[in-house]
């Protein structure tokens, strides 16, 4: 009974330390300081992965030391449903507030019957999510889409 407990915990340390590992991403110094010379990042979203993908990038970067003076997502389309007071993706977010901002579009939340009340906090409406990506390109903020 014994070995078998001690197996169980050992195989237990394995696989969460394996897991830790897997989920870190270490970046190369060149890669760090390419990224650094344009320090503002912007992520278009529509789901959830994307969202949780584009967080995952700023922690990656967190973790790296590259340089971030803003750092946005802009969402559009279903996954603005899922932006609600008392959410699973609001409890996600917390530890996010006030590093990250994210942008709503005002479009798709009118054809999802959203209404800004029913957002939780720390998140920004916005005209429509074309017009904010563009404005940010403007701005000379690297972006991408997920």
């Amino acid at each position: 009974m014994k070995k078998s407990l001690l197996c169980l915990i050992t195989l237990t340390l394995i696989f969460l330390g394996n897991e830790t590992c897997f989920s870190q991403t270490i970046l190369k110094k060149e890669t760090i300081s390419d990224l650094s010379k344009t320090p503002n990042y912007v992520f278009g979203v529509k789901d959830e992965d994307g969202f949780k993908s584009a967080l995952t990038v700023y922690d990656t970067f967190i973790e790296n030391g590259v340089e971030i003076e803003n750092f946005e997502i802009v969402m559009k389309g279903p996954v603005v449903k899922t932006m609600m007071k008392e959410s699973e993706l609001e409890k996600y977010f917390e530890k996010y507030q006030g590093k990250v901002r994210v942008s709503i579009c005002s479009v798709a939340m009118k054809r999802l019957g959203v209404s800004k009340e029913q957002l939780f906090p720390g998140l920004d409406v916005v005209e429509t999510y074309t017009i904010r990506i563009l404005q940010l390109q403007a701005l000379g903020y690297n972006w991408i889409t997920y």
